[in-house]
């Protein structure tokens, strides 16, 4: 067994800490800190981001937004567009699966 306190985990803003890397998943930690966002993008494997402390704006390639905080789930599909933006300095835990996805650069 393994436990991490991602609350008090040492992550510095845009240097996401990989902490478990396995082929059924990847889970990391980043930090963003107000006011910054991570541009229109997506990730070749289906994704899950669970707010740890502070809040973002997601939007989708659909348009929609939403604001979540601490506690929030929300999950993308491979290859679904989105972007993130910090409201607040945000900490979250982003779980790829399966990893690396079909198409990733680092898929052997």
């Amino acid at each position: 067994m393994q436990t991490w306190d991602l609350t008090t985990l040492d992550v510095a803003p845009h240097k996401p800490e990989v902490i478990e890397t396995e082929k059924e998943g990847r889970a990391i930690v980043v930090e963003l800190p107000a006011g910054e966002m991570l541009g229109d993008h997506q990730v070749h494997e289906r994704a899950w981001l669970l707010a740890i402390f502070g809040s973002i704006e997601l939007s989708g390639a659909d348009g929609e937004a939403v604001t979540v905080g601490p506690g929030t789930l929300t999950t993308f599909e491979p290859n679904e567009r989105h972007e993130v933006r910090a409201v607040e300095d945000y900490r979250l835990l982003l779980l790829l699966s399966p990893w690396p996805g079909v198409g990733h650069p680092s898929e052997a």
